[in-house]
Order: C-alpha cells, then structure tokens, then sequence
C-alpha cells in the first residue's frame, strides 16, 4: 500500500487563512489570476487591521508586487482604494480608473502559473516544502500558486 502524501506539519508556515481565494481564481471583470487574493488580503487588513505574521511579511511585496509591477500601479494605491472604499462596487469602479487600459491578461496569467519553474525558484520550494515537513511532495508541487494552495490545504 502506497504511504499517504504528507501535509504541511501545523504552524509550519505560522497562521494560514484559509479565507484567501487561490492564486489561480481569475478577476471576475478583468480575468487577472491572483488580483482577487490582492483585494481579499486589503480587505483582511481593513477588517482586522492587519494580516498574520506569515502573510504580512508579503504583504504589497512577492506576487502582490509583481502583478501590481506587471499593471504599471503601485501596490499601496490598491490597498488604499479597499480601505477608502464602503462597498465591492466602489472598489471595482476605482480599480478600473486606476488600472491601465492594456492589462496583457494573458502574459501575466501565463507568467503567474510559471513563478517557481527556474531552478532558483525550484530551490525555494523545495526549502519551503522540507521546512513545512513535506520533502516527498518535491516535484509534485511545482510553483509558489502550487505552494500556497498547498499550505492552505486547497491540494490534497
């Protein structure tokens, strides 16, 4: 009988909100990967003033700063448009204003999928993975969306 994959050893990674969508789930008005996850991580913060640790160390840099480079925007105006904004509405409307006319969709869902496939990037999952108790999953998740998803239990 083949051994049960392993899962990320508890606390691991320090406090994991599940409550975040996945780096993988599109913009529902512009198709962008990952921008929902930015906006959820601004309205955690705006709710509870602050993200965990874990999180808060990433928080506007890693994947939030790459797509907010990719679109041209600094991250603390979109984080700033969350908390001055009273409804989901207003945010949209704001977004839209604030974004440039040419998102390049694709370029950046494709780039985004990809994060992790160098071998610099293979290393840091591989370290990640070991640290979270999980050197067997090495191989089997490839990219840091794969690892977040990973640590927040949404890859068995």
């Amino acid at each position: 009988m083949a051994a049960m994959p392993s899962k990320p050893i508890p606390g691991s990674t320090g406090e994991v909100l599940t409550c975040l969508p996945s780096p993988y789930v599109p913009h529902a008005a512009t198709g962008l990967l990952y921008l929902p996850r930015f906006l959820a991580k601004c309205r955690y913060v705006k709710e509870h003033g602050s993200l965990p640790a874990s999180y808060a160390k990433n928080f506007k840099r890693g994947l939030d700063r790459f797509l907010c480079l990719h679109l041209g925007i600094d991250p603390a105006a979109v984080e700033r448009i969350v908390l001055e904004s009273s409804t989901d509405t207003e945010v949209e409307e704001k977004l839209r204003a604030l974004l440039p006319s040419d998102l390049r969709v694709s370029r950046w869902n494709r780039d985004l999928v990809q994060k992790g496939l160098t071998e610099a990037g293979q290393e840091f999952i591989r370290e990640a993975l070991v640290a979270m108790g999980c050197a067997d999953r090495c191989g089997q998740i490839r990219s840091v969306p794969d690892l977040i998803d990973f640590d927040e239990g949404r890859i068995e």
